[in-house]
């Protein structure tokens, strides 16, 4: 329900008195108070104080930036919920905004931004920071005011109670991704970044839930792959991540990513679990679950310099030296043993970051000489199978080389090269040699070069796109400049036996 009217009205009474009486301006009313949590002021309160005084948190090793919180009704989700709160309190932000999305309404290309004054909930008006409201609505077009996405919207709704009782003397924003494609989830990253990197005292919170309606094991496995992907710290990758299979991983990607990314972008490196749970922990019934995440991202101490928020581009490692030994043995091993027997061998890795699905190549060198070099640029069901098939790839298929002899692979070193998501360029300046690598494509033509031809070739820009086009693509060589040809960069984790001992050794 909502009041509008900034009006002021008058009545006569009994044809003489003249009373004044000023209506509630743009105020929101609770639609879920008495069917998601208690209408009744006292006993909500008590109920919220009691989560936030048992949720105990530990403070992680640097700047807290953002952090993730639940948003089901509070008898599931009010312990868990707790958590994400109290971390929000070691801040004590002027302003908190509420990133949340639309479960029940869809308006294409769209985010809303409550722009009224209050929204009422049985502990009272929680005031709006309106200049915060306004200055994400003037950011973009696609950010809007748009009043209904927020009707009966459990992920805005049920953390305003929460920031009612645990920060009582901070202003709310609320916002609902209407439309969770990444490229509006992007947007409003991008927004978010501008008004946190401006003003320090406003902070952010992403409402999502987890894996739903799993039975409770399945919700372990795939909450806990959920977990490692957000701790990536790659935003990209974790969005391409979240509709694969046939459960998605969050109801809430569109909030998260924003909310990662804008993170990231003020220099968030790291991510820490304050509190999981699932519904089963409450009803005891482990057939159907929801699951349910508190979270921070938080930036290293020297990420923050003078109190102030600093973009710091860090290399993050997508592997340690276990999980890179263990990929680098899972390649020799196939190769070896489809020379021997002309089968693929059948590998099961329990990793969750060699589960990941990334894109990859293997690169074979014999005597320091390219032997053979196959990959795929998207990620087809887990990393290590992608390993394991590129490395027989490179070994047998590569046209350019003939097939590698049993007794070679004693001379042969093995490379492999871990790619991120691609991202589409319309400016080839943004390409940095050696960093990054490029595929273009024109028509049903595509070439692509990894990042370490760059370095391996020395070439300048012109030369890398021109020969990329020509040779690799069979394009005109400055297709690239002309606009003829799409461009896509995307960075890469290489490695390789040589690095690996070298590792060791230190």
């Amino acid at each position: 329900m909502w009041k509008t009217a900034n009006l002021a009205v008058f009545f006569i009474v009994s044809g003489f008195a003249l009373v004044h009486m000023e209506l509630d301006a743009e105020v929101k009313h609770s639609d879920l108070s008495g069917t998601w949590y208690n209408a009744s002021r006292d006993v909500l309160e008590q109920e919220l104080s009691g989560y936030l005084s048992e949720a105990e948190i530990e403070k992680p090793k640097g700047t807290i930036i953002s952090v993730i919180a639940p948003h089901a009704g509070f008898s599931y989700s009010g312990k868990v919920a707790a958590y994400a709160f109290n971390a929000i309190r070691l801040k004590s932000p002027r302003t908190l905004i509420i990133v949340g999305f639309t479960h029940r309404k869809s308006y294409p290309d769209s985010v809303s931004v409550f722009t009224g004054s209050a929204f009422e909930t049985p502990l009272g008006k929680a005031l709006i920071n309106k200049d915060v409201a306004q200055k994400l609505i003037s950011f973009d077009p696609r950010i809007k005011d748009i009043p209904e996405a927020f009707d009966t919207e459990n992920s805005v709704e049920m953390l305003v109670p929460f920031a009612q009782t645990a920060l009582p003397e901070t202003r709310i924003v609320l916002v609902a991704i209407c439309d969770q494609g990444m490229g509006t989830s992007d947007v409003l990253a991008k927004a978010l970044y501008e008004i946190m990197s401006e003003d320090e005292s406003v902070m952010v919170v992403a409402s999502t839930d987890m894996s739903h309606f799993l039975t409770h094991d399945e919700a372990l496995k795939k909450d806990a792959f959920t977990i490692n992907l957000l701790r990536t710290m790659d935003p990209e990758g974790f969005y391409r991540q979240s509709f694969k299979g046939n459960h998605q991983l969050m109801c809430g990607q569109g909030p998260v990513y924003a909310v990662m990314k804008a993170s990231q972008m003020l220099g968030a490196d790291g991510f820490s679990v304050l509190k999981y749970a699932t519904s089963a922990d409450v009803s005891g019934d482990r057939s159907r679950v929801v699951g349910y995440l508190s979270a921070v991202f938080f930036a290293a101490v020297d990420n923050i310099i003078s109190g102030k928020f600093e973009r710091k581009e860090k290399e993050k490692k997508m592997f340690n030296l276990d999980q890179k030994r263990t990929l680098l043995e899972i390649a020799r091993n196939a190769i070896n043993y489809y020379l021997k027997t002309g089968r693929k061998p059948e590998v099961v890795v329990d990793d969750d970051n060699l589960n990941l699905e990334l894109g990859g190549f293997v690169t074979l060198h014999k005597s320091g000489s390219l032997r053979g070099c196959i990959g795929r640029m998207q990620g087809e069901g887990p990393f290590y199978r992608t390993v394991t098939d590129m490395s027989v790839a490179a070994a047998v298929e590569d046209p350019r080389f003939p097939k590698v002899r049993q007794e070679e692979m004693e001379d042969i070193d093995i490379e492999i090269s871990a790619l991120s998501p691609m991202q589409k360029i319309d400016d080839p300046s943004l390409i940095e040699m050696g960093k990054h690598g490029v595929m273009v494509r024109m028509g049903r033509r595509s070439g692509v070069y990894l990042p370490q031809v760059a370095d391996e070739t020395g070439w300048s820009r012109d030369e890398f796109m021109d020969s990329l086009c020509e040779q690799k693509a069979g394009i005109p060589k400055d297709a690239w400049k002309t606009g003829d040809a799409d461009i896509y960069i995307y960075t890469a984790e290489v490695f390789g036996e040589k690095d690996i001992l070298q590792e060791s050794d230190h």
